[in-house]
């Protein structure tokens, strides 16, 4: 790090200590990441609450409220007492006076609740949640929300579960009360109200944590829907550009075209009376376009005279800055609207596509020039499955951070999205859902009014320490333009949707019914399945398979093989039984299998078994395998048939590995270890190849000696691919390798050339230490499952075999250090680009200095030249 003061470190014998460095067995480093939720709201304003709603009570409260007076005694001060009496007497007075009942029970029945789903955009199934109670709708806070919650809700609502749930006023900010929450259900109770909360009313929250729901699309059978649900005049769900030029259902993305809204099972028009810009940018940012542009009326108006329309909406008038064209005010035609619209047209827009979607040569040669003369981009989004979603980082004082969530709505998201070329925010997330990101957290409270160019001209706060942690980290997803990929790729014969062998369409052009084929598993690994994930809309990869059969007499059996890294190893029969066989036919494409080993029943669940694609080799980023490298029609595929086809396994979330790049520098040293110590070493290929011309066991070799630290500061646990049956035993060291390099460490010349290396096989990932609140799942001890949890992270101290860099051949110099954590990427990530980490370093032949260690992607591209451009040192003084 920049601005540490380094002094050197002179090399010391193997018996001499090095500097203390916590590892297996000693304490961690790092810090805690959690922020103690200080408790908001206070007695007082619980207490006045109260208090106006017993005021303004009527018959209800003369025995609703009096039951909960215990709550109400206890919250407030002694000063509310003679007016909470006076209160509850004069309502007791004109309850009587007006109208004598019965005494009531000790504890009377709640009042009923009714439920309705609200906000936009949203379908029939899904929404906020709002609670009918005391003759008032109000909402649910999203604190404590589970899944069980939504559960309840659903139900309530006359719908048989619910699929997931949404926070931060995702369907749009409710008004008035917030009647409900911390609500904590088990999942099987029959009313909202039977769960755990707060008490009704009692709400530390402000509207934009509304909570909603996502049900399951299947009613109850004889549920009598006593929920109120907005109406379908009153409802925008869907909206479409058609495309009426030549040719132009073929072009993806469709950027021009009449604006179209689902009405019952068909399209209705809009009236244009009174359409501006304001209104097409609305619609272009729905529909995954940062800007509109000017278009040519006359044509379609032309065009429109000869057509039968339904217009459904008119007097639309947006501001602009809305993310959804139902959040604009419009009016809806009545009746027969055959009629309507008699002076206008249909509404229609054109869109400038970003640059991940500009079609012409042209237009992309523009915003390439555009982009150069801007210079490197100061925002990007890390850490998401798809195009457009991440968790946003800004680049300032040439470092790139991230933003806390405070005050993050869909505002100040859409600037983010459109200003990276997409359209308008789908989401703003908020509690570091794309995962932690690490570095300074450079703004906080960002209020954008929407019609910002830049997320730099919006209002924002610095941030303090206390702040925010990246537990709060804010993120996007952004609307993109609709290209139609996940309809050339499926995965077949898996046992769900996010398994399987990969199928792909080719020949789909100009009308043609596409033909699907298989893609060769000759190459494909972690980075090609990501893509194929990609484009499934199924998240990240969690595996890239390659399996084959060998050795059989036919190609419907043999012995079951599986790519790892690669090699092709086999898999151990302990425990295989028929359930393991079906799955291995399943993946090749070849059948369900009756017996584990010699019946099978041939059986495929597409019938594709021409291989037509071939040479798969992706960088991670692309949207399509069809953008990837490949042969194109020159296949070339020594096995082309299902028993050599590529396979997935996709998952929606992924782990995310970095180094604590500070560890490393403050625990770098050299020293002189002698050759009888280093067998073991040299066993597991841990030393420079001149290493074996040495006089063993005389003489020593020089080692650069570090502590890694590795994060996973992802949204699943990192797991080696391999399973333990797998794990390869080392007798020397005793102990199981579950990946066979699960680092390189490099000394590179500025201009980077390696002069030495290293590597670190993972013969032990197990949890060192975690974040507060986190709890320990993996530990090595007594053959245990190997993995680094969410939150934790795993720490080889610098004394331990194989942590080292043998410099015994380096000259003296100014060097590079790198580190490169899963290098081959044999276990898929959301973020490679941060599994690198860079240290600049001075050798003098006895000593070495190492600072300014910083995650590969961390700086920005001008720091970045200026690091590997370092001239060296004249002195032990670093600044």
């Amino acid at each position: 790090m920049a601005g540490r003061r380094a002094g050197p470190v002179r090399a010391v014998p193997a018996a001499g200590p090095g500097p203390l460095g916590a590892g297996r067995g000693g304490p961690g480093h790092g810090h805690g990441a959690g922020r103690a939720g200080a408790e908001r709201g206070g007695t007082d304003r619980n207490c006045s609450a109260r208090l106006g709603s017993a005021r303004h009570g009527r018959t209800r409260y003369s025995t609703a409220r009096l039951s909960s007076g215990h709550t109400a005694m206890g919250g407030c001060g002694t000063r509310a007492w003679p007016e909470l009496l006076v209160v509850l007497g004069s309502a007791w007075l004109w309850v009587g006076s007006a109208q004598p009942t019965p005494p009531g029970p000790t504890h009377p029945p709640g009042p009923q609740l009714r439920f309705r789903l609200a906000g936009y955009p949203r379908k029939h199934n899904e929404g906020r949640v709002e609670v009918f109670y005391n003759d008032e709708w109000g909402t649910i806070c999203d604190d404590d929300f589970t899944l069980g919650n939504a559960h309840v809700l659903c139900r309530q609502l006359g719908f048989v579960a619910a699929t997931g749930w949404a926070h931060s006023a995702k369907y749009g900010k409710g008004v008035g009360r917030i009647w409900l929450d911390n609500v904590n259900c088990v999942g099987n109770e029959k009313s909202i109200g039977d769960c755990k909360h707060r008490g009704w009313g009692n709400s530390d929250c402000s509207h934009e944590e509304d909570a909603g729901v996502v049900c399951k699309d299947e009613r109850i059978p004889g549920f009598k829907d006593s929920n109120v649900i907005e109406t379908e005049q009153s409802h925008l769900e869907e909206v479409r550009l058609r495309p009426v030029v030549s040719g132009g259902r073929r072009q993806l993305p469709v950027t021009e075209g009449i604006v179209e809204v689902r009405y019952k099972d068909s399209w209705a028009q809009i009236c244009d009376q009174g359409w501006d810009s304001h209104n097409s940018r609305v619609v272009c940012g729905m529909m995954g376009f940062p800007a509109e542009k000017k278009v040519n009326r006359n044509f379609y108006r032309l065009f429109t005279e000869r057509q039968q329309l339904n217009y459904r909406l008119h007097s639309v008038s947006c501001t602009g800055t809305e993310v959804h064209l139902s959040m604009c005010s419009f009016e809806f035609y009545r009746g027969n609207s055959s009629g309507a619209c008699s002076s206008g047209m249909p509404a229609v827009v054109s869109c400038v596509p970003g640059p991940l979607f500009a079609s012409g040569s042209a237009h992309k040669k523009k915003q390439r020039q555009q982009q150069q003369q801007q210079g490197q981009p100061r925002i990007r989004l890390k850490g998401g499955a798809r195009v457009g979603e991440g968790r946003v980082e800004v680049l300032r004082s040439s470092e790139w951070g991230t933003i806390c969530d405070d005050r993050w709505n869909l505002q100040s998201a859409s600037v983010v999205c459109r200003e990276l070329g997409f359209g308008s925010a789908k989401e703003a997330l908020t509690g570091a859902r794309m995962g932690q990101g690490t570095g300074p957290i450079h703004l906080n409270e960002v209020q954008c009014r929407g019609t910002e160019k830049s997320l730099w001209n919006c209002p924002f706060r610095n941030i303090t320490q206390e702040d925010c942690k990246h537990t709060e980290d804010a993120a996007v997803r952004c609307n993109i333009p609709y290209m139609g990929y996940e309809n050339l790729i499926r995965l077949s014969g898996g046992r769900s949707r996010f398994e399987g062998r990969v199928e792909v369409a080719v020949g789909a052009g100009d009308g043609d019914q596409p033909r699907w084929g298989l893609v060769c598993g000759e190459g494909w690994g972690t980075l090609e399945a990501m893509v194929a994930c990609r484009q499934l809309g199924l998240g990240f990869a969690n595996h890239g398979l390659q399996i084959r059969l060998a050795g059989g007499r036919t190609e419907f059996e043999g012995r079951v093989e599986v790519k790892r890294g690669s090699k092709w190893g086999t898999v151990c029969s302990d425990g295989w039984t028929t359930k393991e066989a079906m799955v291995a036919c399943r993946q090749l494409g070849l059948g369900y299998s009756l017996h584990a080993v010699t019946e099978t029943w041939y059986w495929d669940a597409s019938n594709v078994t021409e291989m037509v694609m071939s040479g798969v080799k992706c960088a991670g980023h692309e949207m399509s395998l069809s953008h990837c490298q490949h042969h194109g029609a020159s296949l070339s595929c020594r096995n082309t048939g299902t028993r050599f086809a590529a396979g997935v396994i996709c998952s929606e979330t992924a782990s995310d590995l970095l180094l604590h790049a500070p560890l490393v520098q403050e625990t770098a040293y050299i020293e002189d270890r002698p050759l009888h110590m280093l067998y073991c070493a040299a066993e597991e290929n841990c030393l420079a190849s001149s290493a074996r011309l040495a006089n063993w066991p005389y003489g020593h070799r020089r080692l650069l000696r570090f502590s890694s630290q590795i994060h996973n500061r992802g949204r699943a646990d990192f797991r080696p691919k391999a399973g333990r049956h797998s794990w390869v035993w080392h007798e020397c060291h005793r102990h199981y390798h579950s990946m066979d390099i699960f680092t390189h460490y490099d000394i590179l010349t500025p201009n980077g050339t390696k002069v030495a290396e290293g590597h670190k096989a993972s013969f032990c990932l197990e949890d060192t230490e975690c974040e507060e609140g986190v709890a320990k799942r993996y530990e090595c001890a007594n053959f245990g499952e190997q993995g680094i949890t969410v939150g934790c992270w795993d720490l080889y101290r610098h004394d331990i075999d194989c942590q080292w860099i043998d410099i015994t051949d380096v000259k003296p110099g100014n060097y590079i250090l790198q580190v490169v954590i899963n290098p081959n990427f044999e276990v898929a990530e959301s973020d490679f680009t941060n599994n690198a980490m860079k240290c600049n370093c001075k050798y003098d032949g006895h000593r070495i200095w190492v600072h300014s260690c910083h995650i590969g992607d961390a700086l920005s591209e001008e720091a970045n030249k200026r690091f590997e451009q370092y001239p060296g040192q004249l002195n032990n003084q670093i600044s």
